[in-house]
């Protein structure tokens, strides 16, 4: 069972749906509660990780290069997003003891 969800590639898909339910968990509790991430925070986590998962699940079922390459282009351009939000000086961050 678990080779033939990797062989279609559908181990993927299912990555991607369980990164879909969280980014809907954590926005509605964030929108209900106030308490948690802002989902503007953890949006372009999220995005980063799901385009990494997209390459993986286009490579593996032999996509062409320029679509392997383009999600991983979003990957990154997602990732960068996300570091410059964290170090830009007005950021609010912790520092460790």
């Amino acid at each position: 069972m678990i080779d033939a969800l990797f062989a279609s590639g559908r181990i993927f898909d299912i990555v991607l749906a369980v990164l879909l339910l969280e980014a809907v968990v954590l926005s509605t509790l964030w929108k209900l509660t106030g308490r948690g991430v802002p989902p503007a925070r953890i949006l372009p986590f999220l995005i980063s990780g799901a385009a990494l998962v997209a390459a993986c699940r286009a490579w593996g079922l032999d996509a062409p290069w320029p679509v392997v390459g383009g999600f991983l282009t979003l990957a990154l351009c997602a990732h960068a997003f996300e570091l410059y939000g964290r170090w830009r000086p007005d950021a609010p961050h912790r520092r460790l003891a």
